[in-house]
C-alpha cells in the first residue's frame, strides 16, 4: 500500500511538472519549435534599441524561443505600412503616429513599449537670450517633419502665452543641429533629448531644452512596438515571448551599462561614436522597465488631446489603439 502510494505521489508530481513547464520551449528539447520574427526599426540602428540588439546578441530571443530578425528601414514611414499590410510582424513606431493611423483605418495595434517617455524637445543654443518658451515670440523654429510635430510645438507656445502666428516657422529637413548650431535658426522643434543635445556639445555648444511634457502637452510614450491588430490573436504568443525577451535586456543594460555600451557597439563597428556613447547613456534611464505592460490612461489621455487639437476624426476605444500583453 505504501509502495502504490508513492508511485501515485509521484506520478501526479510529475504531470504538475509537465503542466507547469512552457509549453513553447525547454531546455533538453531539440525538436522544440523556434517561432521567426520579423522586427522593423523607426530608423537606422541606434542606441534607443539597445533592449533588442542586447536581446539578440546575449541569446535572450532564442531563450525564449524566438528568432528574430532587426530590419532597419530605407525610409521610417516605411515600418508601420508593412506592418498593415502583413508583410512584416512588428514594427517600432511611435505613439503619437498610432493615433493618427489607427483614425486613417489602419489596423495597427500597440502591443509593447520601447522608450517609456517623451524624447522630443524645443531646442535652443544656451548662449542665446531665449530662456522660456515665452521668449520664442518673434523667433524663428527649425523643424524637419509637420503634422504632429507641429501640433505640440503649437500647445507648448500656447501653453506659454505665444501664438503660433507669432513665430516664423522653418523646414530645415532633418539637419536640426547644424541649422541651430549654425544659427540659422533661433531654436528647432522635434528634437531628441538623448541625441541632439550630446551632437549639439561634441561641436562644443551647450543646448538649453524645453521639454514638451512640461510646457502643456500630455506625456506619452516615445518608441513604441506595433502589430497588425487583424493577426494578433494568431501571433500573441509569440509577442507576449518577445517582450519578456526585451524586459530581461533591459534589466540587463541596466545592472551593467557599462558592459552592455561595449556590447551594444561591438554589434556593428559604425555604432562606436562620441555622439552614441553619451545617447547611450542618456537613453538608459528612459527604457520600458515593462514593455508589455499598458498605460491605459497614457494613451485616452493622448487621444482626447488630438480629438481636441482636430487632428483625428473621432475618438477611437483603447481596445483599437493598444492592448496589454502582460495580462492574460
Amino acid at each position: 500500500m505504501l509502495r502504490l502510494t508513492r508511485r501515485l505521489m509521484g506520478a501526479c508530481l510529475a504531470l504538475v511538472l509537465i503542466a507547469s513547464g512552457p509549453a513553447w520551449a525547454a531546455d533538453d528539447d531539440d525538436t522544440t519549435e523556434t517561432t521567426s520574427l520579423k522586427v522593423m526599426l523607426d530608423w537606422y540602428t541606434n542606441p534607443s534599441h539597445a533592449p533588442l540588439v542586447i536581446a539578440q546578441q546575449r541569446g535572450f530571443f532564442e531563450q525564449h524561443g524566438l528568432d528574430v530578425e532587426l530590419i532597419s528601414p530605407a525610409d521610417p514611414s516605411v515600418p508601420p505600412k508593412l506592418v498593415a499590410a502583413g508583410k512584416i510582424d512588428m514594427a517600432i513606431s511611435y505613439q503619437p503616429q498610432l493615433h493618427l493611423q489607427v483614425d486613417q483605418g489602419l489596423p495597427l495595434v500597440r502591443v509593447g513599449t520601447l522608450i517609456a517617455t517623451p524624447l522630443n524637445i524645443t531646442l535652443v543654443r544656451a548662449d542665446s537670450d531665449i530662456e522660456s518658451m515665452q521668449d520664442l515670440a518673434g523667433k524663428s523654429i527649425g523643424y524637419s517633419v509637420g503634422g504632429v510635430e507641429e501640433v505640440l510645438l503649437n500647445t507648448m507656445l500656447e501653453h506659454n502665452g505665444v501664438a503660433p502666428d507669432d513665430v516664423e516657422m522653418v523646414n530645415v529637413n532633418f539637419a536640426l543641429t547644424p541649422a541651430l548650431i549654425g544659427e540659422k535658426v533661433d531654436a528647432v522643434t522635434g528634437a531628441f533629448r538623448n541625441f541632439e543635445l550630446a551632437q549639439m556639445a561634441q561641436e562644443g555648444v551647450k543646448g538649453r531644452a524645453f521639454y514638451i511634457e512640461e510646457e502643456g502637452v500630455p506625456t506619452y510614450d516615445e518608441l513604441i512596438f506595433i502589430a497588425n491588430r487583424d493577426t494578433l490573436d494568431a501571433n500573441r504568443d509569440a509577442y507576449t515571448r518577445f517582450m519578456a525577451a526585451v524586459e530581461e535586456a533591459t534589466a540587463w543594460i541596466i545592472n551593467h551599462p557599462d558592459e552592455g555600451w561595449k556590447a551594444f557597439k561591438a554589434s556593428d563597428p559604425a555604432l562606436d561614436t562620441p555622439v552614441n556613447k553619451k545617447a547611450w547613456y542618456n537613453t538608459i534611464p528612459r527604457f520600458a522597465l515593462r514593455p508589455a505592460a499598458l498605460d491605459g490612461r497614457r494613451y485616452e489621455a493622448f487621444e482626447s488631446f488630438l480629438l481636441e487639437r482636430g487632428q483625428i476624426k473621432a475618438k477611437s476605444p483603447l481596445s483599437r489603439l493598444a492592448v496589454d500583453l502582460s495580462q492574460p
